[in-house]
């Protein structure tokens, strides 16, 4: 037996391969009755195995059985090949790898897997009979004016930027020179964004859609007159916090060009929070566990991950990046001008993706198929359709020119103006409303294009329908006449007229907190955001370090303590030369944070309008997190040159040049970081800071004695 053991331990290939035809006789002896037994018989034990687990996790305290689940695995098997695996883990401490494979299990195809998953989401909520929050936006005769400079007065020039300041400070006490046209941008809008339905805004360009977003957002600009009111279930503006409840996508592409897409939405979900997603789940546990009730492993896995805050990588930013097909991308930096990153039709789902990994499902969308194609596009609003109808959210989106598969995904439709209503209702009915005015729209002609085309003066003679009627223009007025005894108008009307019931409204659908998170939560947040941008950015640093010890050298030869005598006051001259050679090097060293904080400062202004978290949060870490870097940089220049120019060898002298070097530093950043908050373009920041450098220059200096006469 030994020597059969060793041939078979010398010889491996052939002992498996004997094995293998064992197993293979073994298997061709059996029959069709046996293999489907054994199945049944595994999968049996699988849903043993599977119910003992949710049995250990029931027992579990409340706080640990919200944050342990099953994760379901495929594993090969010999016999029965596939065989699905439950594994009990810890929601907070599920790796890329974890996330990755369930995503990719749940999800291979996004529209229509999206679909599933949410369907089996609102089964377990309609189980137990839990009902969802909804946000109805309810927006009664808004008109908003502009006061406009006319003619020449209104072009950028430089004069006219300076009699702009002037006046407005003159207008602090009431005094003004400048003749004001006033522009009505929303003219006696009212309407109903109703949960759990798509709202499409259309309208030509021009016609207040991007005035109307920010309105109903609560971020209008405070020099804007309006008029009228905007509620939220009920619930005026000043009652609570609107730009928390809802979130305004903007059309414009404002991100960190170091960052990834994933680090991007990591950093939004952060900052958000989780919501009521923790209070949901929290009754959803107890009244299952009151009913007996065992949920589908995949959907309780996704639920509790999503719901725990404060995680720097949540499976939420996964979800959105694979329904927005930005999967492809998560790991490429978003770029700017000067580094090469994602594509712009990219770019805008990150903007789109950054609001909605947050947990607020009332979404004013502004022009979000700018730079993508019609197929992209109709996923995105496929994707953002299937949430609102299964989770009741509630979404008003802007398009310029939708494809017809795209419009048809839209419940309801606002058509927007010169300012004015045309018409809001079911889609279904928007066509009958212009049939009933006298226009049709043709067969082969989109109708959304249509209905873009119809209000205008130019286009609108071509879809008169009675041809043996002679045309007369219908003006935006008469439309919104019209459309006010419509039947669809009709009922709009009798539904704004009746006040929204409070006591219909849950109260958790709003938000009456400025921040989402703790603010050591969103500190800890922006303190890694800026760790990590330091270190994308660290050639500049490294640049910086190389750059003062060359002209410490420079400087040590020009100031060498061999031609620098102690005789006299003169020979003192020299040394408060080399002195201020070294403060002013180490002034010029702080100009790079110029270019840097301006670069930074589109990005922090948008966060900060939409609440992310404090401004001195932002402005903190960027200073502290600069302190060793800028030890550093003063050790690199003390070491060079204290000793190498001849100053006084006393550690205590070492130490105050040490202190005052330092502090010169970081007074230069500081300053500098001042200008570019103030100017917040590089050319006129770049300007201030030589300005500011020459005033600095011209009070500091060689102290000059008043000679003794």
């Amino acid at each position: 037996m030994d020597g059969l053991e060793r041939v078979r331990s010398r010889n491996p290939s052939r002992r498996t391969g004997h094995s293998s035809i064992g197993r293979s006789l073994s298997r061709s002896s059996w029959n069709m009755e046996d293999v489907f037994s054994g199945s049944r018989r595994s999968s049996r034990v699988e849903d043993d195995e599977e119910a003992l687990k949710w049995a250990a996790i029931e027992r579990l305290p409340t706080y640990d059985r919200l944050r342990t689940s099953i994760m379901q695995s495929f594993v090969d098997h010999e016999i029965i090949g596939n065989k699905m695996e439950h594994r009990e883990v810890d929601v907070r401490n599920l790796d890329m790898n974890d996330r990755q494979k369930f995503i990719d299990m749940l999800f291979k195809v996004a529209e229509e897997d999206n679909e599933k998953f949410l369907k089996k989401f609102r089964n377990r909520i309609d189980k137990v009979g839990i009902t969802l929050p909804t946000v109805e936006v309810r927006f009664n005769h808004l008109t908003i004016e502009a006061d406009c400079y006319v003619g020449s007065r209104a072009l950028p020039t430089l004069a006219n930027s300076a009699r702009n300041l002037a006046e407005s400070a003159l207008g602090l006490f009431g005094i003004s020179f400048a003749k004001k046209a006033n522009l009505t941008i929303l003219k006696d809008a009212s309407g109903i964004i109703k949960p759990s339905r798509m709202t499409l805004l259309l309208g030509p360009p021009s016609s207040g859609k991007t005035t109307l977003l920010l309105a109903l957002a609560d971020k209008l600009d405070p020099t804007l007159r309006v008029k009228g009111e905007v509620t939220y279930n009920g619930y005026k503006l000043k009652e609570f916090v609107a730009r928390k409840t809802s979130a305004y996508i903007s059309q414009n592409d404002v991100h960190v060009g170091e960052m990834t897409v994933k680090e991007t939405l990591d950093f939004s979900a952060r900052c958000q929070g989780v919501g009521t997603r923790y209070d949901l789940l929290s009754e959803l546990a107890r009244r299952e566990k009151d009913a007996g009730i065992f949920p589908e492993a995949d959907v309780d896995l996704f639920m509790k991950a999503t719901s725990v805050a404060g995680v720097e990588s949540s499976l939420i930013t996964d979800y959105t990046l694979k329904i927005l097909g930005l999967d492809i991308c998560k790991d490429i930096i978003v770029g700017n001008e000067m580094q090469r990153g994602i594509s712009g039709g990219q770019k805008k789902r990150v903007t789109t993706g950054e609001m909605i990994v947050g947990p607020t499902k009332t979404l004013f969308m502004d022009e979000i198929s700018t730079g993508l194609d019609s197929s992209t596009t109709f996923q995105i609003v496929k994707c953002l359709q299937q949430v609102v109808h299964l989770t009741e959210g509630t979404i008003l989106m802007s398009l310029l020119q939708p494809a017809p598969e795209t419009y048809d995904l839209f419940d309801d439709i606002i058509l927007l103006s010169e300012g004015q209503i045309v018409y809001q209702g079911p889609r279904e009915h928007v066509v009958e409303f212009f049939e009933s005015c006298g226009f049709k729209c043709p067969e082969r002609k989109g109708t959304a294009d249509f209905l873009q085309e119809v209000t205008s003066k130019k286009d609108q003679e071509q879809y008169w329908a009675d041809k043996r009627k002679p045309y007369r223009y219908i003006t935006v007025t008469e439309f919104a006449d019209r459309f006010k005894h419509f039947h669809v108008g009709m009922q709009l009307q009798s539904e704004l007229a009746v006040p929204f019931d409070k006591s219909r409204g849950h109260r958790a659908a709003l938000a009456f907190h400025k921040y989402s998170m703790s603010k050591m939560e969103l500190l800890k947040a922006c303190w890694d955001k800026e760790w990590l941008l330091i270190k994308r950015n660290s050639f500049i640093y490294v640049f910086k370090t190389v750059q003062i010890i060359i002209v410490a050298f420079i400087s040590s030869t020009v100031f060498l303590r061999t031609e620098m005598h102690q005789r006299n006051l003169d020979d003192a001259q020299l040394y408060i030369g080399s002195l201020l050679f070294g403060m002013i090097i180490n002034m010029f060293n702080g100009f790079a944070e110029l270019s840097l904080m301006i670069s930074r400062l589109p990005v922090f202004y948008k966060q900060r309008d939409l609440l992310f978290h404090p401004v001195w949060t932002f402005t903190l870490p960027t200073f502290l997190l600069r302190v060793p870097i800028s030890i550093l940089e003063t050790v690199a220049w003390m070491a060079v040159t204290y000793y190498t120019v001849g100053y006084a060898p006393e550690a205590s002298r070492f130490f105050k040049n040490f202190l005052l070097v330092f502090s010169v530093q970081q007074m230069a950043s500081g300053l500098f970081r001042l200008i570019a908050g103030i100017c917040r373009t590089m050319i006129i920041a770049n300007t201030g800071g030589v300005l500011t450098l020459l005033l600095v220059f011209l009070l500091g200096g060689f102290i000059i004695p008043k000679r003794k006469n």
